[in-house]
Formats: structure tokens, C-alpha cells, sequence
């Protein structure tokens, strides 16, 4: 799912968007309700008339954006009193009040009000989390409202594997429509988000969709797959693609570089995006140095076909019984980001 945080997928139209094969985009509760409000987008018609996408949407439920974002003031099992990002006003956020807002955005899919501790967080203070987050995930059944809307679970319990089992069980006793497993991508390893996956899945019910959220690095994403993961968003396709990093089946490209100054060549010969049918590397990179906003938007609208395509592949090899084949096809999927160099994960 591509990443529309305030109700747009930064820097493409919705009808860029649905051609890069995207079927299902995010939202999220917090950034919309501080603006423009969950009341005005329902006056409004609703967040698919809002923003002119005819197709479903998943809110996440804020409660990510709250610990990142926000001068938290107070924690507590009731829920979270905190200062605004935009101007600091003093707000409160809990499961009723999430749900409730989420109920008027009128998305498809929408998520329990959650804790997401910090990484490394020692093993109280993720009890702690996994314990609020149950007790809120019940909270936001009751005060389900909207049953066309459906609503998933969000599994806590940080690197912990214990936890995480416990939380899932719970969450599954409480019963919801899917289930999310939240608090990964924050700074663990490769190995450390795989050691956890596998675990978790295998207690996760196999009728109904497992989300893994917030994890969008191509090498992730298999792991993932392999682990019965179904659902995935992530911000890195816009935010690479802003940032002149495409992504492409044998590695990144970095599109400032002088090595691309004559490049005549799209970001990749089988690519079908409208980037890739139109214009050169050469021409990106000019937009790039120019300052010319064009060069963000090719370059996010290629980087969000890739991965339709990418998961596109996964897919049909899923079928096929041939999954191991998709390194070969996709050599991103099997790379070890560099840290000490520029590459796609900046």
C-alpha cells in the first residue's frame, strides 16, 4: 500500500497512482485529524471523496505517530495526553477516540489504538505496551461503530517472542476482521524482524489477513512473504523517489550521480511506468539539479510501479511453487543495504 498520509500520496495524482498498479493506499488518523479534522472529511463525503481515490483505504490508527512525532506529556492505561506537532496544542488520544475518528473518515480498513515502545526497550516496559495495547484493541471493538469497516488488531511485543505469541492470542480471543503486526522497522536488523516474524504468523489465524506494518525494503519484504506475511506499506518508494534514489530489480540508483549525465537509458528497459516510457536517466538526473519537481514525481511513480511489479512477481511465484526464483529476477531482494554508503535505505 503506498503511503498517503494526509490524505495524498506525496507528489502523484490519484490517477498517477492507480496506473502504477496501487489498488489499496494508507491514511493515517492522527495527521488527519489534527488537519483538516475527521469532521470535515466527513462533512465532506468521506476520505475516498475527499481525495478523489475510488478504491479502499486503510487508516492506521495514529497511535505510531503519537510516540514519534509528538511531545508525549503523559502515558497512561486510559490513553495519551500530548502536544501537537503542528502548534503544540494540548490533545488526548485514546482507543474510543481513535476508533471514533476512523469511523468518520469512512475508511475500508482501520486499526486498533495501539503502544508502540522503543527499541531496545527492556522486558517491563514492553509488557507494559502489550498489555495497554490488548486492553485498548477491546476498547476499539466496542466502540466499532461502522461494521462495513473493517477492523484489525495490531500485535505488539517488540523483538520479544514470548510477548508477541501471548499478545496474538489475545488479540485473537478479542476477535477481529485481521492482524497487524506493528513496532518492526524501528531500528532492528534484517535478522532480528525475520527471528520474529515466523513465530508470530504461525500463531496468527490463516483465514484472515496478517499486515505487516510500516516495512517496505524489498529484502524485508520476502523475508516477510516467506513468514505468511500478506499486507505491507511503506513511505520509501515516495520518499526514495523525492530524495532521487529509484529503485529498480538489480539495485538502486542514486539519480544525481554524474554517471548518469548522458545515460539515454530509462531507470530499467522493462519497466512499463510512465517514467520508463518517456524519459532517459540523463533527463531525471537534469530535473534533479535543476530543481524541477518533475524529476520527484518520475521518479516516485517509477519507484511505486516497481513495487507492484515486485509484488505482482511474488505472487503469481507463490502459485507457481517457485518463490526461491524471485532473487534471480529481483537481485534487490537478496542486497544488504551498506550503511556506511548513500543507497536506498537514506
Amino acid at each position: 500500500m503506498p503511503v498517503g498520509t494526509a490524505g495524498s500520496v506525496k507528489g502523484v495524482t490519484p490517477a498517477q497512482l492507480r496506473e502504477t498498479g496501487a489498488t489499496m493506499i494508507l491514511g493515517n488518523t492522527y495527521h488527519l485529524q489534527l488537519r483538516p479534522t475527521a469532521d470535515v472529511v466527513a462533512a465532506l463525503g468521506g476520505l475516498h471523496r475527499f481525495m478523489n481515490w475510488d478504491g479502499p483505504i486503510l487508516t492506521d490508527s495514529g497511535g505510531y505517530q503519537v510516540f514519534s512525532l509528538a511531545g508525549i506529556n503523559k502515558i497512561t492505561d486510559d490513553g495519551v495526553e500530548f502536544q501537537s506537532h503542528i502548534d503544540g496544542a494540548h490533545l488526548t488520544l485514546n482507543a474510543r477516540i481513535a476508533t471514533e475518528v476512523q469511523n468518520k473518515l469512512g475508511a475500508d480498513v482501520i486499526m486498533a489504538f495501539d503502544e508502540c515502545p522503543p527499541l531496545p526497550c527492556d522486558r517491563e516496559t514492553l509488557e507494559r505496551a502489550v498489555n495497554r495495547s490488548v486492553k485498548w484493541a477491546g476498547e476499539c471493538k466496542d466502540a466499532h461503530n461502522r461494521p462495513e469497516q473493517a477492523l484489525f488488531g495490531i500485535v505488539q511485543g517488540g523483538l520479544d517472542v514470548e510477548l508477541r505469541e501471548h499478545c496474538a492470542r489475545e488479540l485473537i480471543d478479542i476477535g477481529f476482521d485481521g492482524y497487524a503486526i506493528g513496532g518492526l522497522s524501528v531500528g532492528e536488523t534484517h535478522e532480528q524482524m525475520a527471528s520474529v516474524l515466523g513465530p508470530i504468523a504461525k500463531v496468527l489465524p490463516v483465514d484472515k489477513p496478517r499486515y505487516l506494518m510500516g516495512v517496505g525494503m524489498p529484502r524485508d519484504i520476502l523475508a516477510a512473504v516467506r513468514a505468511g506475511v500478506d499486507m505491507f506499506d511503506c513511505v520509501l518508494p515516495t520518499r526514495n523517489g523525492r530524495n532521487s534514489n529509484a529503485f529498480t530489480a538489480a539495485g538502486p540508483l542514486k539519480m544525481r550521480n554524474e554517471q548518469y549525465r548522458l545515460d539515454d537509458r530509462p531507470f530499467e528497459e522493462d519497466c512499463d511506468c510512465e517514467a520508463c516510457r518517456g524519459f532517459s536517466r540523463a533527463y531525471i538526473r537534469h530535473l534533479f539539479n535543476v530543481g524541477e519537481m518533475l524529476g520527484p514525481t518520475l521518479t516516485s511513480i517509477h519507484n511505486l510501479r516497481f513495487y507492484q511489479r515486485f509484488m505482482a512477481r511474488i505472487r503469481e511465484l507463490i502459485i507457481a511453487d517457485d518463490l526461491d526464483s524471485i532473487v534471480t529476477e529481483f537481485p534487490i531482494a537478496q542486497m544488504v543495504p551498506d550503511e556506511n554508503k548513500e543507497n536506498l535505505c537514506t
